[in-house]
């Protein structure tokens, strides 16, 4: 089987990696890719936004399967673009993808499927904004409808803060804004493979998407992740599938836009009960780096079975003993104005992936985005992961680069604090 796997990130990295691995892939090929990808793949350059491109440069290789990483070509319908020349592709179709790509839509589906979530506000005006901010209260919870990398969302006590944020997002052309309920509890991530009528869970995992220590300063695209998490309930990965992704899948389904790649619901374990934060259409970075390190499943095979409806009987995905830890290393001003063109060094050891690099004119390995490299350790429990990923990341070197030195820290502790 060969392979084509469409973006440039650290989770487009993992997946290239594991695909490599597989037995039944005989050829990956990366578009556009990155530098760490080109090691394991070929790397071949084109506009991830364009599906006539991506379709002609899967075409053009005779690949059987096409997985599109990113979710904002997902929203645009390159996936649908490649499908009607009859390839499989892993990755929803542009009205499934809604389901990321519009908070409001989401929670359409929630509410029509009957899936736990935040009570929400879909606001159009800066009145409305106002109007829920104080029925809701503090803290408060302010989302833009759209995509934004991760950053669309802000959490907040300060009612102007939250205000100026909802009128930022409203400012957009057909601007649109969402503020919910806060939720409590911790959060978690799963991950599902769906062919659009089954569903197979990937292993529960936890990311924090603000910058510094102890979930300090704004959020991003996330920091840092861990998996598994000793401190879950029992049966929660079935709980989940069971009252909140089958029943969105079952939904999606009987609108006529089923939902045929990842489906990724970030939840809260709240004093109330399990309820949704937010749904994305593709796998999630960082989670993906330490997921991926851990499963001993094919890969490709999971991915070909869901583009080819073929999940039906398909057995439980399996998975490493012990734990895997990921740590973001990120350029200086991240996330307001991250700094590019610094040298990175000492990047060659197993479970770097990198996401915002690349090479100058001199064939340096230098910075080009605010993520920069996820590094993932991995040990027999998370202690052990943990002392290994920080381990890696001191054999790293980029100037003005930063981490959050607190992953899994709580988790990790022989009485684990973290609470549900």
């Amino acid at each position: 089987m060969k392979v084509l796997v469409v973006g440039s990130g650290a989770r487009e990295h993992a997946l290239v990696r594991s695909l490599v691995l597989d037995p039944a892939v005989t050829a990956v090929i990366a578009a556009p890719g990155n530098p760490g990808i080109a090691a394991l793949a070929r790397c071949v350059p084109v506009d991830v936004m364009d599906g006539e491109a991506v379709t002609a440069l899967a075409v053009e290789h005779g690949v059987d399967l096409v997985v599109i990483g990113p979710e904002a070509p997902l929203v645009e319908g390159v996936a649908d673009a490649v499908r009607q020349q009859g390839l499989p592709v892993f990755g929803p179709s542009a009205p499934a993808a809604r389901l990321e790509g519009s908070k409001a839509f989401a929670k359409e589906v929630m509410a029509a499927a009957g899936v736990p979530t935040a009570l929400a506000h879909v606001c159009t005006s800066i009145a409305q904004v106002a109007e829920s901010l104080d029925a809701f209260g503090p803290p408060y919870v302010v989302k833009d409808d759209g995509l934004a990398a991760g950053k669309g969302v802000v959490v907040t006590g300060d009612r102007d803060a939250a205000l100026a944020h909802g009128s930022a997002c409203l400012r957009r052309s057909g601007g649109t804004v969402v503020v919910e309920e806060y939720l409590d509890g911790p959060e978690v991530s799963l991950f599902v493979v769906t062919d659009g009528v089954h569903a197979v869970p990937l292993a529960p995992a936890q990311d924090f998407k603000r910058v510094g220590d102890g979930d300090a300063g704004p959020n991003t695209g996330g920091m840092v992740a861990y998996t598994p998490l000793p401190w879950a309930p029992p049966g929660l990965v079935a709980q989940v599938v069971e009252s909140v992704i089958q029943p969105t899948v079952d939904e999606l389904r009987r609108r006529g836009t089923p939902f045929v790649g990842l489906v990724y619901a970030g939840l809260a374990l709240t004093s109330k009960g399990l309820k949704v934060i937010e749904f994305n259409a593709r796998f999630g970075d960082p989670e993906t780096q330490p997921l991926l390190t851990r499963l001993k499943t094919p890969l490709g095979e999971v991915l070909l079975a869901a583009a080819t409806g073929k999940l039906a009987g398909h057995r439980p995905l399996e998975w490493g003993s012990g734990a895997a830890v990921a740590v973001v290393i990120a350029a200086e001003g991240y996330p307001e104005a991250p700094r590019k063109g610094d040298p990175i060094t000492g990047v060659d050891i197993e479970g770097v992936f990198h996401a915002g690099t690349a090479r100058d004119a001199d064939g340096r390995l230098v910075s080009a985005g605010g993520r920069v490299l996820t590094v993932v350790g991995t040990g027999d429990d998370l202690a052990a992961a943990r002392a290994a990923a920080y381990a890696k990341v001191s054999l790293i070197d980029l100037p003005g680069g930063f981490h959050r030195t607190d992953i899994a820290l709580a988790a990790s502790a022989p009485h684990s604090e973290v609470t549900v």
